[in-house]
């Protein structure tokens, strides 16, 4: 496993002291620390997979590719008796900077010809599918993960105070430019998979799906499970990585290619800051699993694609198997995101706000150019 970039956490797991998140109606189970996808499914999924696309046993074997039948999906609520889940569900564990993981993902899409194909990704940032190859590299090292895109620039950030405030947005700023100084670093742009599948989703007629969690609100609920102690180091160290030297040789990106630990910067995180393990990693995985199988794009469908970053394979496919019967999305996403949370007086918060969080924005803004310019 390579060098985490952030601090080592020396705390265990699940005894660091941290602000309480708002509660969930319903908890969220994370796998057991023995729960390994690849031992509880993985023979069976290579079986059907030889039997129905014998082209396809290369991506099973190297761990690629994996089928959850939907004979071994947990129960469907009582509340949910009309919606039809999926027969198959196809998973893609990626490699965000590998051109390999891009051309796995037109080979499945091409060759299963999905109904939908779910992407790791929500409304936010959804422009990371539609950077054109001939556009310059510059322009394709800023489109990663984090980047403000899709409904222009104060769009976007108005999107980004209204879901996550801008503590949020700070943060997402923060992790662009991190990310973008990554790309740059190894001459790769991040996202060559999510344009494959768009790319080959439009030529067999497969529906895109955006299947994964605001990141406003992921980043919010992440900032708010934190101490301010770790909160200032958090800052500090994205700093650090932004204007340090780049120490990331080819032959580390090829190493990196198998496993991805050195470019899944929510993984990288959590396992720093244990406290946000919770917020950045298990909500996602469920809510990931619930768009793959439980979200009316998929209802009724017979094979659904999904597109995850490898670090989310196991903890996606522990939430197919393992449901939690009675968790909703607006339990995955915050009642007040979600329903709108109150009598009118998130109006008055937000008119109160306005002129400081569009202050505040513009001023990263700036900071996130400046520092983009200089990497």
């Amino acid at each position: 496993m390579m060098k985490s970039i952030f601090p080592v956490s020396r705390t265990k797991l699940f005894s660091l002291s941290t602000t309480p998140l708002k509660p969930f109606k319903v908890s969220v189970k994370p796998p057991p620390p023995d729960f390994d996808y690849r031992r509880e499914i993985a023979e069976e999924s290579r079986a059907a997979i030889a039997d129905s696309h014998p082209e396809l046993l290369d991506l099973a074997d190297n761990g690629s590719l994996v089928l959850v039948q939907k004979k071994r999906f947990g129960p469907v609520p009582s509340w949910r008796t009309e919606f039809v889940e999926p027969e198959f569900i196809w998973l893609i564990g990626t490699t965000h900077v590998s051109k390999d993981s891009a051309m796995e993902v037109e080979r499945v899409v091409r060759a299963l010809r999905p109904d939908n194909v779910v992407v790791e990704l929500c409304r936010s940032r959804a422009g990371i599918m539609y950077v054109s190859a001939d556009e310059e590299l510059g322009k394709q090292m800023r489109s990663n993960m984090f980047s403000l895109s899709g409904t222009g620039f104060f769009g976007a950030v108005g999107r980004s105070i209204n879901l996550g405030g801008q503590t949020a947005l700070a943060l997402r700023l923060l992790l662009a430019a991190f990310s973008s100084k990554i790309s740059s670093d190894i001459n790769r742009p991040f996202g060559d998979e999510f344009r494959a599948a768009r790319k080959a989703s439009e030529e067999v007629g497969a529906q895109i799906v955006l299947g994964d969690r605001p990141i406003e609100i992921t980043l919010q609920r992440a900032w708010k499970a934190m101490k301010w102690i770790e909160k200032l180091s958090l800052v500090l160290t994205i700093f650090r990585g932004i204007t340090s030297s780049s120490n990331i040789s080819v032959n580390k990106l090829k190493e990196a290619s198998s496993d991805d630990d050195k470019f899944q910067l929510y993984e990288q995180l959590s396992f720093s800051y244990p406290s946000l393990l919770l917020p950045l990693i298990h909500e996602r995985d469920t809510y990931l699993a619930w768009s793959l199988k439980r979200s009316k794009a998929v209802n009724n469908s017979k094979r659904v694609v999904g597109v995850i970053g490898k670090g989310h394979m196991n903890g996606v496919i522990y939430a197919l198997l393992c449901d939690t019967e009675n968790l909703r999305f607006r339990d995955l996403v915050g009642k007040d995101w979600y329903g709108g949370g109150g009598s009118g007086g998130w109006i008055g918060g937000l008119v109160k706000s306005l002129v400081r969080d569009t202050i505040i924005a513009i001023f990263l803004w700036a900071l996130y150019e400046f520092i983009i310019g200089g990497t």
